[in-house]
């Protein structure tokens, strides 16, 4: 239901590789959280919660970009995890994404400061940096 070619196609607040990059990270939070893809239109047992997605968006954002994490996002216009709850939320009102009654916009606002999430606490990991 989200392919990429029907999100590039429609004039939407943020590039077309935000949203790209939005199911991605849902889809790796899916995983993370051991919870499968949706069977119908009314099976939520996929169902990830804002601070989920946003916990598993930090997460594989680190994975894809590292330290350029930031970078990317402001490339997109994407300065504050407020921004995904407004991605979210457009693709929910285009039918592109679903929502429990449970879910509400503002479960994505000031979840993490970008500064502290994708800097500040940015791990590089060496463990393996010296083996031989």
């Amino acid at each position: 239901m989200h392919s990429t070619r029907h999100i590039a196609r429609n004039s939407l607040r943020f590039p077309s590789a935000a949203y790209s990059f939005l199911f991605a990270a849902l889809e790796h939070a899916q995983q993370e959280l051991g919870r499968n893809r949706a069977h119908g239109p009314e099976d939520v047992s996929a169902h990830v919660s804002g601070r989920e997605l946003l916990d598993g968006l930090r997460q594989f954002a680190l994975d894809q970009f590292g330290l350029m994490t930031r970078a990317v996002f402001h490339t997109w216009g994407i300065r504050t995890t407020d921004d995904f709850g407004h991605m979210v939320y457009e693709l929910i009102e285009r039918g592109q994404m679903k929502k429990t009654p449970d879910d509400q916009l503002s479960d994505f606002f000031e979840a993490y400061d970008f500064d502290d999430a994708f800097d500040r606490q940015y791990e590089i990991d060496v463990r393996h940096a010296f083996d031989r």
